[in-house]
């Protein structure tokens, strides 16, 4: 009974799609560890930087889907989600946030005091991004920065400290989420105006939308091409990132104005390829030099 309610809960929370965050967390861990300290992170490091990650995505995720339970039922798009539908209650759902969260703060504990200190902040914005809906279209954004913290975090993780380079990770993975995140809100626009809830879609149009998410992701690519500047890295991250940029082109030719139906190849399978290209190019990188 319990294993069957958990698997309900992760299926709705999407739980394999850590890949969209997981890898720039370790990017973060492996490239700050290597620039800060001259050396590689630990596999203890490495260990609860995951923990760290698999607790405030369970823990935001599953928020998310409870504090817009009243909203998903009213979208037919969503309307088959664990809470609406009565596949599981609010105070199961409550239980498993509260062992996220533990979890979140075990591994915090585990690796130094700045990723201690920082753990109120990182909390406040998981929390608060689902509220945001009901009173700003820059919700995206906000969600951007829920994704950041993984690579802040990774590079907190293994320095103990932030710099000017932890923190151009940290604004080229919030323009990369909200950008894929703009163009996912595009499907609920007509809903989101109905409801009276803030989304740049239902703000400014899909057409104009897909404009600003292009520019989000155009700003992303240009975060990259700086940081391998910045960080003194090689040919080997600089074809990572042209090989970014490529699928961030392809996804965006993928979803058109007017034809919306390949949305999900888009958001869901290039994004994660992205995450994952970079991180793999990063490594090889680092072990090549």
């Amino acid at each position: 009974m319990v294993l069957q309610k958990v698997k309900i809960i992760l299926e709705m929370i999407k739980f394999e799609h850590s890949i969209f965050a997981l890898p720039f967390a370790f990017m973060g861990a492996v490239l700050g560890s290597i620039v800060v300290e001259h050396a590689w992170p630990t596999w203890s490091e490495i260990f609860w930087v995951t923990v760290a990650m698999v607790g405030a995505r369970s823990a935001a995720m599953s928020l998310n889907r409870l504090i817009d339970r009243f909203i998903d039922a009213k979208n037919p798009r969503t309307a088959t989600r664990a809470i609406p539908a009565g596949l599981i209650s609010v105070s199961e759902v409550l239980i498993f946030i509260i062992v996220s969260f533990a979890l979140l703060f075990l591994a915090a504990s585990q690796l130094n005091m700045l990723a201690v200190k920082l753990l109120p902040l990182a909390v406040l914005v998981l929390i608060i991004y689902s509220y945001t809906k009901r009173f700003t279209w820059l919700c995206h954004f906000v969600l951007g920065a829920a994704l950041g913290f993984g690579p802040l975090g990774g590079w907190v993780a293994t320095t103990g400290q932030i710099d000017a380079t932890a923190m151009l990770l940290f604004f080229s993975v919030m323009l990369w989420t909200a950008g894929f995140d703009i163009i996912y809100a595009c499907q609920d626009a007509d809903f989101d105006v109905r409801e009276g809830l803030f989304s740049i879609p239902s703000r400014f149009g899909v057409a104009n939308s897909l404009i600003i998410a292009r520019l989000c992701h155009t700003l992303t690519v240009i975060g990259f091409f700086t940081l391998y500047f910045m960080s003194d890295l090689s040919i080997w991250f600089l074809i990572g990132v042209i090989v970014s940029a490529v699928i961030l082109i392809y996804e965006h030719s993928l979803v058109k104005p007017t034809d919306l139906s390949k949305l999900n190849v888009a958001f869901f399978n290039m994004n994660g390829i992205l995450s994952v290209v970079m991180f793999a190019f990063t490594i090889i990188d680092l072990v090549m030099s």
